[in-house]
């Protein structure tokens, strides 16, 4: 069965897609009313981030829009130091979409939320005209601590990097998966929960974390050194790359640094608690090949170098130009 303009009127074919698709499988108490609204407990500090997933193909090595979505969101609230919530979801779906990748998507969602620990409470579907294209919006609220405050602001000499695991896996198999290449390489799509609660459990000082999403690491890396004024030195030996992704670079040109992720993230901590981090995050799912990538160095000119394997040292620009488009 295909999506058809009907079941976007608001009628009963809307009612009955709401019903076949969504409500069955995000189903708790505060959506199973059915209202304008989401009334949900609250807390005095909250964390809110919205975000869109267009990604193509809908299905890839690893992963599918539906997590995407949910790890997108999810991970951007965990950033800040929140304790994710709650989530709303937004469909955009083209006339002539397939209800039963749909139903696979949905699917996908409600697992990736429980492993989570986050409830879908609010959602909206339209259907527009199109070639069968499916498109996710999602919102998500999280909870902070009153005494937790992170940012590269708070970055200062001495501190130390620490990277979750491999770069590149997700943009190389989205990649992969257009192209028509057959690999064993597979999207790192995941909700990052473990790792960062790992760290505060810990007692670990955080000083900022991100996401290594679009952009990648040298993006994410520039940024933070130009909102703390301080250099960031990293070790090229030190940064993690699996064998599949450093082959798959070598043959079509590309860096690993710029390529996109989806369940890595960076994290600068005090650097007394630098042995304490790596190991809470080996420790935790998802951050197997957590490792020390480098240092914050001095005030001065804000940048990012790399000492090199051949014992040289080069500059780490943000990415320019145009990436690899939808990897999200």
């Amino acid at each position: 069965m295909k999506i058809t303009m009907a079941h976007g009127s608001g009628g009963q074919e809307t009612a009955a897609l709401i019903e076949q698709v969504f409500a069955s499988r995000f189903q708790n108490p505060v959506l199973a009313k059915m209202e304008d609204a989401a009334v949900v407990p609250g807390a005095h500090r909250l964390a809110l981030t919205t975000d869109s997933f267009v990604v193509t193909p809908l299905f890839f090595p690893g992963g599918d829009i539906g997590r995407l979505s949910v790890c997108g969101t999810v991970n951007d609230l965990l950033m800040s130091g929140a304790t994710p919530k709650y989530l709303t979801c937004g469909f955009i779906l083209e006339e002539g979409a397939e209800l039963s990748e749909l139903e696979r998507i949905a699917a996908s969602m409600a697992d990736t939320a429980r492993e989570a620990g986050v409830s879908v409470v609010a959602g909206d579907t339209k259907v527009v005209e199109g070639k069968g294209g499916v498109y996710i919006n999602t919102a998500g609220v999280g909870f902070l601590p009153a005494d937790r405050e992170l940012g590269a602001d708070h970055c200062r000499e001495g501190d130390v990097l620490l990277l979750s695991g491999t770069l590149g896996d997700h943009h190389a198999a989205i990649l992969s998966a257009r192209m028509g290449i057959e690999n064993e390489i597979r999207s790192d799509c995941a909700p990052l929960c473990e790792g960062v609660a790992a760290l505060f459990e810990a007692g670990v000082q955080v000083k900022a974390m991100r996401d290594v999403t679009r952009g990648g690491l040298a993006t994410v890396l520039n940024e933070w050194a130009q909102q703390s004024g301080h250099g960031i030195r990293l070790e090229e030996e030190a940064v993690p790359v699996s064998k599949e992704v450093e082959a798959f670079c070598g043959i079509l040109g590309l860096d690993p640094l710029t390529m996109g992720n989806e369940g890595k993230f960076v994290v600068a901590v005090a650097k007394q608690d630098e042995d304490r981090a790596l190991a809470a995050l080996k420790a935790a799912r998802y951050c197997a090949h957590a490792s020390v990538i480098g240092r914050v160095e001095g005030p001065g000119e804000a940048g990012v170098w790399m000492n090199t394997r051949l014992g040289g040292t080069r500059r780490v620009p943000a990415l320019y130009g145009e990436g690899l488009p939808r990897i999200c």
